[in-house]
């Protein structure tokens, strides 16, 4: 059991170690939610009214994007130089490459949760700190994470990979999304009623069978 996490983060390690190098994923992606967020802030008008209404939404349109983005880099950047084919030699199962590839978009995409968030708080003048947006951020990650990670190994090997991945991802992670969405318009009103209990449970049950459901797909995928 050990030797199963110490391959799992072996493959992080590698992950977070060409990524500090290169800064391939974390810039562009910034860049890109960035722009999504300053654009919606000039094209509507920010009132203690809208931002209750829409804000959610762009918060997670952001999210989302730029996940995409990193999530079609991640495999990318490992057929690009040949890694792919190391990780496939080496002697540990698919399902370690999966979790490690997993935990890596993970991460990534918590940072830059992490550092667009304020950013948004400030454009739309909400409060900095909402630590009931914490799990929700957490559990819509790794939802989107996991499916988004089975399908960049899918999509990797398709001539116009940028697009297939979208095509494919979207209309799966829509309901993590709507979940999210709904959830964090109730924290950002501050408006905690049922509603939460109905969101939070729904995304748990998601990524839970999600984490049991990608591995094995992911594995009939990396052998094509």
């Amino acid at each position: 059991m050990r030797g199963y996490f110490a391959a799992i983060f072996a493959v992080v390690t590698k992950d977070v170690i060409l990524e500090l190098r290169t800064k391939d994923i974390l810039v562009s992606v910034m860049v890109f939610a960035l722009l999504v967020i300053v654009i919606f802030n000039f094209a509507l008008d920010p009132t203690p009214r809208t931002v209750a209404l829409v804000a959610p939404g762009i918060l997670w349109v952001a999210f989302l994007f730029g996940g995409v983005l990193g999530l079609n880099r991640s495999f990318a950047i490992e057929q690009d130089r040949g890694n792919l084919y190391g990780l496939m030699l080496a002697p540990v199962g698919r399902d370690v490459i999966f979790f490690g590839k997993l935990l890596g978009n993970f991460l990534f995409m918590v940072v830059i949760e992490a550092f667009i968030y304020p950013v948004f708080a400030v454009l739309f003048n909400l409060p900095i700190w909402i630590p009931g947006l914490l799990p929700i951020a957490l559990l819509a990650t790794l939802g989107i994470a996991t499916v988004g990670t089975t399908f960049s190994a899918m999509a990797i090997n398709t001539r116009s990979r940028e697009v297939m991945l979208p095509v494919l991802f979207f209309p799966v992670v829509v309901p993590v999304i709507v979940a999210a969405v709904e959830a964090s318009g109730v924290m950002i009103r501050g408006d905690e009623s049922a509603e939460l209990t109905r969101w939070i449970p729904f995304l748990a049950v998601f990524d839970a069978i999600f984490l049991v459901v990608c591995p094995a797909a992911f594995s009939l995928v990396i052998e094509e």
